[in-house]
């Protein structure tokens, strides 16, 4: 997977679903990815990039460390 840096959304689903994520699947106001019991909500598609910042907390949320993040 790329370093920590701006990311689309298509290739942060493509990646959750490498590490065994599934969906997305619509809720709410975004729509969210499952692998067991973790469930990980992905942003809206935008015209921009998902930013760094903002990269580090769905990781966070996702339980993914940088260096698993950067492994694959």
């Amino acid at each position: 997977m790329p370093p920590i840096k701006p990311v689309k959304r298509k290739e942060l689903i493509k990646f959750f679903r490498k590490l065994g994520f599934s969906g997305p699947y619509s809720g709410g106001r975004h729509q969210f990815m499952i692998k067991e019991n973790i469930t990980v909500v992905i942003p809206n598609p935008h015209k921009k990039d998902i930013g760094k910042e903002l990269l580090l907390r769905i990781l966070k949320q996702a339980n993914i460390s940088r260096k698993e993040w950067e492994a694959l």
